[in-house]
């Protein structure tokens, strides 16, 4: 297996999707037609969902997890054939699909009930120790890279092209500048860019998850204990994966993170490529749409500006 050399064709990411909302009178019908074992069980919402999910607790122990759109729906099939042969290779627990629900009652795409995994949001504010943290996670992500990648999924639509080129993104990238204009340093953002483009990745496809988020880290205890939301995971460039370096992680504890994972200089200048390509896609988004800006995106964009690499 070889990875793509970054001149080759450059995917399409089409239309914005177009989501639909789910509410819990949906989700009782569906469970009570096709798992009505759980029917009996009360359904919430649960406190804070993802963007390409609408996500319910069933009872005490059981999530469930739509697609909000039917190209997020891509990913239903792919977790419940790869997730069961993630987690025993894993030293953190992942989610375990337990049931696959099928298209009815009005709502239009595959979902999923799972075993539902305890613990909160990782922040800085809730990590015991910020430095253990990262050498943990990157632990993770190591043993996720070491999976047999044999047959495993490669960029595509099912995962917005994560593990790919990152000049599938250069043309939102540069109309998210042009939107921002002076409110962002732009110099230094496209050198940073451009960093990542040159360096170009012709290594091994490994398992990626695609979405290293503050949301997609579990805590308990201050401490790292579950790693959930694989629907971007993938096989090919792991470089996605590097975007926590900056959206978490500072100082000491990046330093160990990118320790923790033996990064090479170009790997972790497309790690920045990816956090950079998001946090502005997150500022430009808002400031179309004239909403306030995430204080987080805009930590991002500025830390990446002051980059020394850079210099």
């Amino acid at each position: 297996m070889s990875g793509p050399a970054a001149t080759t064709d450059v995917p399409d990411l089409g239309p914005v999707p177009t989501r639909i909302a789910v509410d819990e009178a949906t989700v009782a019908s569906l469970i009570a037609a096709q798992f009505p074992r759980w029917s009996g069980l009360p359904i919430r919402r649960v406190a804070a969902e993802g963007w390409d999910n609408q996500t319910f607790h069933l009872g005490e122990e059981l999530l469930v997890r739509l697609p909000s759109a039917a190209e997020y729906a891509l990913a239903v099939a792919k977790e419940h054939r790869w997730l069961p042969v993630l987690a025993p290779r894993l030293p953190l627990p992942i989610p375990e699909p337990l049931g696959r629900g099928e298209p009815s009652q009005g709502y239009p795409h595959p979902w999923s009930v799972y075993r539902w995994l305890p613990g909160e949001s990782a922040s800085r504010e809730k990590i015991a120790d910020p430095t253990g943290f990262a050498t943990a996670l990157a632990g993770f992500l190591g043993a996720l890279r070491s999976v047999d990648p044999t047959d495993g999924p490669g960029p595509g639509r099912h995962n917005w092209y994560r593990g790919g080129t990152l000049l599938t993104f250069a043309a939102r990238l540069e109309e998210d500048l042009v939107t921002l204009g002076d409110r962002v340093p732009r110099r230094r953002l496209r050198a940073a860019w451009r960093a990542a483009l040159d360096a170009t990745w012709d290594g091994v496809p490994v398992w990626f998850h695609g979405d290293v988020a503050v949301g997609n880290l579990l805590i308990r205890g201050g401490e790292l204990a579950a790693v959930i939301d694989f629907g971007t995971c993938g096989v090919g460039d792991p470089a996605c994966d590097l975007a926590i370096a900056w959206t978490l992680f500072a100082g000491p504890d990046r330093a160990a993170f990118r320790a923790g994972l033996a990064v090479d200089d170009g790997s972790w200048a497309r790690g920045r490529g990816w956090a950079l390509w998001k946090a502005l896609a997150q500022l430009a988004g808002c400031h179309r749409d004239g909403d306030p800006e995430p204080a987080e995106a805009r930590r991002v964009v500025e830390e990446i500006a002051a980059d020394p690499e850079l210099d």
